[in-house]
């Protein structure tokens, strides 16, 4: 049979899927996939994986992907990251077989993807790119499709967009930010760049960046005539806004515990994902933030999760007539509902600059150290500082003899200009550990 492509790839294969869950590091996993198609999703991407570790180990394989067969979790699209057209096609054909495409990450902005040189950092290299796309292309058995972030200028990023269409890209995922627009300089995704390259390919076009709710895809929709939406922070936060609905946190949380018993994953997945849908009531229960922290079962994250039900429960029960959520929330904290990061200077305020707000581990939230992003502390310095929570690993405390500005430092620069007001004065400590954290709907950020 032959392989389809575009509009039929799009239309037959793929269902005409409009309602997509991004490729997130340690997050798109199979049980979050099952979770989030019972509620509305409609394709589903693996988390990011690396062709060169692909190829070469079974465990990895196994463990990521030939493991997890599943009927209920098509369509299906494997993503993967390389930077050398044989090592990425020699992964792709071990991986065609359980899936309905291969997608090749072109816009993970991370510094883990600047070392590594794959991701949004090859989008310069334009020649590798086509021998990339052009040898998977003639060489699988499925569709191959790419995931990229937007230069600053239109112009460019259709020209981008159109050589990789050319080189034969089936379907093309535009997340409306440059690779620079993450942590706190993330900024608004551009739907007009996303609308000038639907109007530029004759490949279905995905959009990416600014999804908080249904209306937020419906709006894209209309505004850039794409074929479908992916969301990745918005949907960790509510896995059910493809369904419009903001249910209860613990239905969500019970329901995804429930999938993992029957198909396990790493307990840091499980932990990271309580983390997000929880996040707005761990902000008032912190001991149970810290327990959720600490745990080492699956059992225990269980008796966590019931805990936190049952403390909001007896909250709703004393709820006074007219009571209205706090924080400038929509919704009472137990209800599944958008999170929006904090700028710099907000997440100053949020996390105590001098750390002296009481249940504050220094200048990151314990959710965001377990979230499983890799720009944030490494698993070694999680521990030391659950160990030692006024321990600083601010590197910008040390003394090397050079003086710059650390990113946060620069993102207080970028913010007062955009707003036109005198930068604030800066103490001349970084944010945390000097490096900027994901940003709201950093699909490559997590992914």
């Amino acid at each position: 049979m032959p392989k389809l492509r575009g509009e039929a790839f799009w239309r037959e294969t793929l269902r005409g899927a409009h309602y997509v869950v991004a490729p997130m590091v340690d997050q798109s996993e199979l049980a979050w996939r099952l979770l989030s198609r019972r509620h509305g999703a409609q394709l589903c991407y693996t988390p990011m994986l690396h062709a060169q570790v692909f190829l070469r180990d079974a465990n990895y394989r196994r463990e990521n992907l030939y493991g997890e067969a599943c009927p209920e979790d098509r369509p299906l699209i494997v993503q993967f990251c390389a930077n050398d057209p044989e090592v990425f096609v020699q992964a792709a054909l071990l991986a065609q077989d359980y899936c309905d495409a291969i997608d090749l990450n072109l816009g993970c902005p991370q510094m883990i993807a600047k070392r590594g040189h794959y991701g949004a950092f090859l989008q310069e290299e334009w020649d590798l790119l086509q021998r990339m796309i052009l040898l998977a292309n003639e060489k699988l058995s499925v569709p191959i499709t790419c995931k990229i972030r937007v230069f600053p200028e239109i112009d460019k990023t259709v020209k981008y967009a159109q050589m990789l269409e050319k080189a034969g890209c089936q379907l093309l995922t535009v997340h409306g930010r440059t690779k620079e627009q993450k942590g706190p300089l993330a900024g608004v995704a551009s739907w007009e760049h996303i609308q000038a390259v639907r109007k530029a390919v004759s490949i279905p076009v995905f959009a990416n960046g600014n999804i908080q709710c249904l209306s937020d895809v419906e709006e894209c929709i209309r505004k850039t005539g794409v074929h479908g939406v992916m969301s990745a922070e918005g949907n960790l936060h509510n896995p059910a806004l493809f369904e419009g609905r903001n249910p209860l946190v613990w239905e969500m949380a019970e329901e995804y515990l429930e999938i993992v018993q029957k198909y396990p994953c790493p307990l840091s997945y499980v932990r990271a994902h309580l983390f997000k849908l929880w996040h707005h009531t761990l902000q008032v229960y912190q001991q149970l933030r810290d327990e959720l922290a600490k745990v080492k079962t699956l059992e225990g994250i269980v008796d966590v999760n019931r805990e936190l039900k049952l403390r909001c429960q007896e909250e709703m029960a004393n709820q006074k007539e007219g009571e209205k959520p706090k924080e400038g929330l929509p919704f009472f904290h137990w209800i599944c509902q958008p999170y929006i990061r904090p700028g710099p200077k907000e997440r100053c305020k949020e996390n105590g600059t001098k750390g002296t707000e009481k249940g504050v581990r220094g200048k990151r939230s314990l959710e965001e150290e377990e979230d499983g992003n890799s720009e944030l502390l490494s698993k070694n310095k999680q521990k030391k500082k659950l160990r030692n929570p006024n321990k600083t690993f601010d590197p910008s405390l040390k003394r090397h003899g050079l003086l710059f500005k650390t990113k946060y430092e620069k993102s207080l620069l970028w913010q007062s200009s955009q707003r036109a007001i005198p930068a604030p004065e800066l103490s001349g400590r970084g944010d945390g550990d000097g490096k900027e954290t994901a940003a709201l709907e950093d699909t490559d950020g997590t992914v």
